[in-house]
């Protein structure tokens, strides 16, 4: 599917496959594997963007993991593509109903900081996190949206 669709369907939470179609390289040609590994991998999809100008698309975001050292986050790797990407785009899991979103608002747009397995979880992971301006939405299919849910006050 394309990019395109991935931002009216998909929603936040999902993990989202990637392809640019070509086969993985051997591992011995390291440089053609590092290509190959930036038009090809999986991410969670954090936000949703609408166009910003005439110029600039509308985009999404996938995060595509963290490095750590000693439980300390170094450096979170997240990866934005435009609605006219020439890539191939997959939905490889949605979200399961009853798990809760942890969404921050800003700037017009909406971003999943995180994706717990219940309320008590999520409520867990603000408090340690410290986002205070943080909601709840738990993923529910109860209202007949795909992507709708149950909002909560965190």
């Amino acid at each position: 599917m394309s990019a395109t669709n991935i931002l009216d369907t998909a929603p936040l939470g999902a993990l989202i496959r990637y392809t640019d179609g070509s086969p993985k390289p051997p591992a011995r040609f390291t440089k053609k594997l590092a290509a190959w590994e930036r038009s090809n991998g999986v991410g969670r999809l954090v936000k949703k963007e609408p166009p910003r100008t005439w110029t600039a698309p509308a985009s999404f975001t996938l995060h595509e993991g963290n490095f750590s050292s000693d439980g300390v986050i170094l450096v979170t790797i997240m990866r934005t593509h435009s609605a006219d990407s020439a890539l191939t785009f997959e939905v490889a899991e949605e979200p399961r109903p009853g798990q809760v979103r942890v969404l921050l608002d800003f700037g017009g747009c909406t971003e999943l900081l995180h994706l717990a397995e219940s309320v008590t979880a999520a409520e867990l992971w603000i408090a340690k996190e410290g986002y205070r301006n943080a909601r709840l939405e738990i993923v529910g299919s109860e209202d007949g949206d795909r992507a709708g849910g149950a909002e909560l006050a965190a």
